[in-house]
């Protein structure tokens, strides 16, 4: 079976188009926003230049199918694992997440489920070791680090299921 064929195309001022052609001579396309949305779009089989369907998707919906695609060991958040059982994990809080605007120490993450937040993500800067008094945001990414079972319980706490 022959690698699938991929190109990338920048879209100034949009992001970046990705074109996939199939063993089967299928075209699909993602097109990744810059703002961290997705649309998939999937061509005729008759007509590969003329699109039969296409969907928007929110970048936590591309984040979801993304990981319905690849096993969960390979999920995109997930960015290392070791022999020692432990993991880490990139967790976003949700805008809606009880904890957006409140500190890190009211999640009583560390304690419940003994995983442990050693970096804050927000826009382009990082926090490392963040403290308990660190007021949490929505969009705000949290590197988790501690075994499978305490970092999905870590997601749990911030309501990501």
């Amino acid at each position: 079976m022959s690698a699938p064929r991929l190109r990338a195309t920048p879209l100034p001022g949009i992001g970046v188009q990705y074109d996939l052609m199939t063993r089967e001579d299928r075209h699909l396309s993602v097109v990744a926003h810059r703002d961290g949305a997705r649309t998939v779009s999937v061509y005729r089989a008759d007509d590969p230049d003329s699109c039969a369907q296409s969907l928007r998707l929110t970048g936590s919906e591309a984040g979801a199918l993304i990981d319905a695609l690849k096993p969960s060991h390979h999920s995109p958040s997930l960015l290392y694992t070791s022999d020692l059982g432990l993991v880490a994990e990139r967790i976003e809080v949700a805008a809606g997440s009880r904890y957006n605007g409140r500190v890190l120490g009211d999640t009583k993450m560390r304690t419940d489920t003994g995983a442990s937040v050693v970096a804050v993500l927000r826009r382009a800067e990082a926090i490392p070791s963040p403290a308990p008094d660190f007021r949490l945001v929505g969009g705000d990414i949290l590197i988790v680090v501690g075994t499978r079972e305490g970092v999905d319980a870590a997601a749990a706490v911030l309501g990501r299921e």
